[in-house]
C-alpha cells in the first residue's frame, strides 16, 4: 500500500468538527466558481450598460469616409456543462446552478413575449433586409374526408364544363380564370419571416396591396403593382432581383387579425396574442397602440377585430370574451364581456347591421349576439344572445357577408352556410328559432390543419362589385377554394411553384383578387 500524502495524514488527524469546517470552506470555493461562471452567462444575456462617451470636439479637418464595419451576430447564451465544470450532478452547487439557468431561460422567454407599449416608428422596427418609404401613394416601394393529398384537385375543369346553369357556368369560368401572379415566382415573395397567420387586402382598387401577419408578430406589406426588373436572359450569371417587400416587428406575439379603417385609407389596425391592438399610420410611418390591458403583465390574447364605425373597435379573445373599445377613451374604459369559458377563435359583425355579432368558439358553437341590448351585472353582464347552433367539433371562425350569410369552418370537416336575409328586421333581443339557426348548406371540406398549418377560415368578399356573394378558404391539397353563398364551388385556384398550403386566404373587398399565405411566410396572389 502506497504511503499517505502529507495532506491526507493531516486530514486523518483532524476531529469530526474540523473536517466539517474544512468541507464548508471547500463548498464556498466551489460555489464561488459556479457563481462566476453563471455571471458570465447572464452578462451575455443582459449586457452591462456602458458609460456614455464624452462628446468629441468638432474638427476643422475634412471628414474621411470610412467603411461601415460588418455587424457581428449577437451571441446567444448557452447552457454551461456541469460535467465539464467538474461538478457532481447531485451536489447542492450543481442543483443551484441548474435553478439559476432555469430562471435566466424563463426571463428570456418572458421578455420575448412582452408587448412593446407606446408608438413605434416603422423606420426603427423594420425587419432586417426590408425598409419603409411610407404612404399609400408610395406603396409601390413596400417591401369524413381523406387526409391532405397535395396537388390532387377536388374541383376540375370537367366540373365547370358539365355545369348546365349558364349563369353559374359563366361565373365558374370567370373565377377559374384567375391567374397566379407572374412577375415573381411564389418562392420569391416571402412577405413575412415566419408562418403567415393573418392577412388582408388594402381596399384601394388602384393596385393590389397585401398585408400579412406572422406567428411571431412581424407585419409584411407587398405592393403587387411594382414592376419586375428586366434581366438579360443571355447572361447566365445575371441574378434576378427579389421583389421589394417591407416587414416590421409591430407586435411581440402572433398577429391574429387586420382591419382597414372605413374612414382613413392610411389607417391599418392589427390585433395580436400579445394582448394589444395597434394602429399603423401609413402616411406618417408610425404604429400606435390603441388598446392594451391596464396591467402590463395581464394576458388577454386577442383573436379577431372588427369595427362598426371609425371610432369603435370590437375584439374577441382566446379567453372567451368579447370587448368593445372607444378609440377616443382610455383602454381601462373598454367594456369586456365574458361570453364562454372556451376560446373564441373568430367573430365578425354584420357589414350592414353591425350591432349583430357572430362568434365561433372552441365550445363547438356558432352564436349570434345583439349589441343593442346589454344586460346583467358584473361578470354576468353581456350582450343579448339571439341564437346558437352546435357542431360536432370546435368551430374555428364565423364570417358574416353583406347579404346576411354566415360561413363557418369547423373541425368536423364541414363548411356551414347559414342564411339570415331578414337580419336587419330583427328586433332587439329577439330569439331565433332552431330552424332559423340550422345551416342552409353543408360543404364537405378537409379542415384538419394540424400543428404546422394555420387554421382554415372562410373570408367573404365584403362588397363585391359584381354583387355576387362569395368567399375564399384554404385547401389542404395546396389550393384556395372559392364558394358561392348557395354552397356551389366556383373555383379551385392553383399555380406553379405552390409547395405549401396557402391556408390563410382573403378576397379583395371589391375586386376579384385573391391572396393566400403559407407556413413559409410566402404569398400566393391570383388576379
Amino acid at each position: 500500500m502506497p504511503p499517505k500524502r502529507k495532506e491526507e495524514k493531516k486530514e486523518a488527524e483532524l476531529s469530526e468538527f474540523e473536517l466539517f469546517q474544512l468541507q464548508l470552506e471547500r463548498n464556498k470555493a466551489e460555489n464561488k466558481a459556479i457563481i462566476g461562471q453563471i455571471s458570465k452567462t447572464s452578462n451575455k444575456i443582459i449586457p452591462k450598460a456602458k458609460p456614455a462617451a464624452p462628446k468629441a470636439k468638432r474638427s476643422s479637418a475634412p471628414r474621411v469616409k470610412r467603411e461601415t464595419p460588418q455587424r457581428e451576430s449577437p451571441r446567444i447564451a448557452t447552457r454551461q456543462s456541469s460535467r465539464l465544470a467538474g461538478l457532481d450532478a447531485d451536489s447542492p452547487a450543481s442543483k443551484r446552478k441548474a435553478e439559476v439557468e432555469a430562471e435566466v431561460a424563463a426571463e428570456q422567454a418572458k421578455a420575448k413575449k412582452m408587448r412593446v407599449a407606446g408608438d413605434l416608428s416603422l423606420g426603427d422596427i423594420a425587419v432586417e433586409g426590408h425598409k419603409w418609404e411610407g404612404g399609400v401613394n408610395g406603396l409601390a416601394s413596400l417591401k369524413g374526408l381523406r387526409g391532405a393529398q397535395p396537388g390532387v384537385r377536388t374541383f376540375t375543369e370537367d366540373d365547370v364544363d358539365k355545369t348546365t346553369d349558364k349563369g353559374l357556368k359563366d361565373l365558374r369560368l370567370r373565377m377559374s380564370g384567375l391567374k397566379l401572379y407572374e412577375k415573381w415566382p411564389v418562392g420569391d415573395i416571402k412577405i413575412v419571416p415566419q408562418r403567415v397567420y393573418s392577412m388582408g387586402f388594402h381596399p384601394t382598387e388602384s393596385k393590389p396591396i397585401v398585408f400579412a401577419g406572422d406567428k411571431e408578430g412581424a407585419m409584411g406589406l407587398f405592393d403587387a403593382s411594382q414592376e419586375a426588373p428586366e434581366v438579360d436572359d443571355d447572361d447566365e450569371d445575371a441574378a434576378y432581383p427579389n421583389p421589394i417587400i417591407s416587414a416590421f416587428k409591430t407586435h411581440s406575439r402572433t398577429i391574429s387579425a387586420f382591419h382597414f379603417s372605413p374612414a382613413d385609407e392610411n389607417a391599418v389596425f392589427s390585433a395580436s396574442y400579445d394582448s394589444s391592438i395597434r394602429k399603423l399610420d401609413l402616411d406618417k410611418g408610425v404604429s400606435v397602440e390603441v388598446f392594451a390591458p391596464a396591467a402590463a403583465d395581464e394576458d388577454l390574447p386577442i383573436s379577431a377585430i372588427d369595427m362598426p364605425d371609425p371610432k369603435t373597435i370590437i375584439f374577441s379573445t382566446l379567453q372567451g370574451s368579447l370587448g368593445r373599445h372607444d378609440l377616443r377613451a382610455k383602454s381601462s374604459d373598454a367594456e369586456i364581456w365574458g361570453l364562454t369559458d372556451s376560446k373564441i377563435g373568430g367573430f365578425s359583425l354584420h357589414p350592414k347591421h353591425p350591432h349583430l355579432v357572430a362568434t365561433a368558439s372552441l365550445d363547438r358553437t356558432l352564436k349570434i349576439w345583439d349589441l343593442r341590448k346589454i344586460s346583467g351585472n358584473g361578470d354576468l353582464r353581456h350582450p343579448q344572445l339571439l341564437g346558437e347552433h352546435t357542431s360536432r367539433l370546435s368551430v374555428s371562425h364565423a364570417s358574416w357577408s353583406s347579404a346576411g350569410y354566415i360561413a363557418t369552418s369547423s373541425y368536423d370537416d364541414r363548411i356551414k352556410i347559414y342564411s339570415f336575409p331578414d337580419a336587419g328586421k330583427w328586433k332587439a333581443g329577439q330569439d331565433l328559432t332552431e330552424k332559423q339557426m340550422t345551416p342552409a348548406h353543408l360543404i364537405p371540406h378537409n379542415n384538419q390543419t394540424g400543428r404546422w398549418v394555420t387554421i382554415l377560415k372562410p373570408q367573404w368578399q365584403k362588397a363585391p362589385r359584381d354583387g355576387l356573394q362569395k368567399f375564399a378558404i384554404g385547401n389542404m391539397n395546396r389550393f384556395v377554394d372559392v364558394y358561392a353563398a348557395d354552397g356551389e364551388q366556383l373555383a379551385q385556384l392553383d399555380g406553379e411553384g405552390i409547395t405549401a398550403v396557402p391556408a390563410v386566404a382573403h378576397f379583395h373587398p371589391t375586386l376579384d383578387w385573391v391572396a393566400g399565405g403559407n407556413a413559409s411566410g410566402k404569398l400566393c396572389l391570383w388576379m
